[in-house]
């Protein structure tokens, strides 16, 4: 693992040149002790600043936002209460102003010549920040190495999205302090970044030169407001006329699984203007896609399935249903609307998966997702098996691909259950109504997207129809009273299921 840039040089990285102002007033406290009055002179005649920490305000790719930048080299960036004053100040100044806000935290934790007064400083830091993000401000952090102790259990962690620097050392004990307590040394890839990343504790892990872009294309995100429903007077999107007759279920079934048809990622990458992926649970061959995107200008958070195309398919984790719930509050806290896209075989069926309360996770996703204030659109892509789909589908509304479909279990795990085999799977997929068009009738979709006959044949065209339905529906729902769509939520929820007569 590599030393991390000093506060300036990772400032300079990010911000458009000229354009950062500090924040900072200068210390004028001094500790009684000696000692450590020689360690803090020391530590300013190193690295040319008078704390742990530089704050203040700068442009990244012409947005301003504020930065809080710890200096390792600085005592080890330990937090003392000048320190944390400084950094309250900041969020404080940031809250006021409105601005987004950056922290880049690199610490060994807690000042130990400081005790107690620094430990409980971090108690200041976290109450300014969650001011902050009550006011519905962007709240971002990168983790630098090594970032621990109470940094890391605080305001480190606390970002609505939290990136961190490649290979660096991130957690709350430190190594030196469990091989005292444990006689042993813990194991190096605990506290490593890709570690926490692929069990969903960090967003992206971001090499600093890199870092730049991500948070530009982040801000664009958080900090755009949605463009206005379409007038009646502009002409949609062209769309190719419905299918006179509805897709045989089974052969909908078949479709939904070609290696060629068009995931979570695909969709995004063809139809959003501004993307930045994230990472999720399993990493890049996980189940779960998560994403900030502007689509034809509605800016949006995404959490979608992800098919694995040619291998072994991956169910749908407890730790992929818990990063699609804490997803969803940060669109609630920043006020932007949420879509969810299913396409999953089903959640895990396992001793494991038991045991990790995957059935609870269901739960608090329908619950998460139904008392959601902002906007949520839910798109069934493809397959929509188990709980694993109905975990996602709680929305405002409901957009439905032609073959896309929805059963408690896949049409061979049915009729498994009720002819004891799997070969009348076919008839059940069409005695059940599970296609899009049977689910329309029953009122869970509200707009089915054609397929000619199948996305797979034609990826652009259908990814272009189904982004324009999404841009489309977000705009209407970002234009309703808060108050006439969650009433209508609940109405619609209320009637899921009942047959149209």
């Amino acid at each position: 693992m590599s030393m991390s840039l000093t506060a300036h040089q990772l400032i300079g990285l990010l911000v458009d040149p000229g354009s950062f102002v500090s924040w900072d007033d200068p210390v004028t406290t001094e500790p009684r002790d000696a000692e450590y009055r020689a360690s803090l002179t020391r530590a300013r005649e190193r690295t040319g600043i008078d704390e742990a920490v530089v704050t203040g305000i700068g442009r990244i790719g012409g947005g301003q936002a504020a930065l809080i930048a710890s200096e390792f080299g600085f005592l080890g960036g330990s937090i003392g209460v000048a320190t944390a004053e400084r950094i309250t100040r900041a969020v404080e100044q940031a809250t006021a102003a409105r601005l987004p806000l950056i922290a880049l935290p690199v610490s060994g934790g807690t000042r130990m010549q400081e005790g107690s007064a620094a430990f409980l400083c971090m108690l200041r830091i976290t109450a300014a920040v969650q001011a902050h993000r009550a006011a519905g401000l962007p709240y971002l952090t990168y983790l630098r190495n090594p970032t621990m102790g109470g940094v890391f259990a605080s305001w480190g962690t606390l970002g609505h999205l939290v990136f961190a620097e490649p290979e660096a050392r991130l957690g709350f004990l430190g190594p030196r302090v469990y091989e005292e307590l444990r006689g042993v040394q813990l194991p190096p890839d605990v506290q490593r970044a890709e570690t926490l990343a692929e069990r969903g504790l960090v967003d992206a892990v971001v090499a600093p030169e890199e870092l730049r872009e991500v948070l530009r294309r982040s801000l664009s995100v958080l900090t755009r407001r949605a463009l206005p429903a379409p007038s009646s007077s502009v002409p949609p999107a062209p769309v190719p006329p419905a299918p006179a007759e509805r897709p045989d279920a089974w052969k909908a079934v078949l479709r939904t699984r070609h290696p060629d048809r068009p995931g979570t990622r695909e969709l995004l990458r063809r139809t959003a203007e501004e993307l930045v992926l994230l990472d999720s649970p399993g990493g890049r061959d996980g189940a779960l896609v998560r994403a900030l995107a502007v689509l034809d200008g509605q800016p949006a958070v995404v959490v979608g399935q992800q098919r694995r195309a040619g291998a072994q398919e991956r169910p749908f984790t407890t730790a992929d249903l818990r990063s699609v719930r804490r997803t969803a509050r940060f669109a609630e806290q920043l006020g932007l609307p949420l879509v969810t896209v299913v396409d999953t075989a089903g959640a895990e069926l396992s001793v494991q998966a038991e045991l990790d309360g995957v059935a609870v996770e269901i739960a608090h996703c329908l619950t998460t997702l139904l008392s959601l204030r902002t906007p949520v659109l839910a798109v069934l892509l493809g397959q929509g098996s188990g709980g694993g789909a109905l975990a996602l589908l709680p929305a405002d509304r409901v957009l439905a691909a032609g073959n896309a479909w929805l059963a408690p279990l896949p049409p061979e795990g049915a009729s498994a259950i009720v002819h004891r085999d799997g070969s009348h799977a076919p008839e059940l997929a069409r005695a059940q109504g599970i296609g899009a068009h049977d689910l329309a009738a029953v009122g869970l979709v509200d707009t089915v997207i054609p397929e000619l006959p199948d996305a797979a044949d034609e990826p652009a065209a259908f990814c272009a129809r189904l982004g324009h339905a999404v841009s489309t529906a977000l705009a209407t729902l970002t234009a309703t009273p808060a108050s006439d769509r969650l009433t209508a939520r609940t109405t619609r929820h209320r009637r899921l299921g009942d047959l149209v007569v």
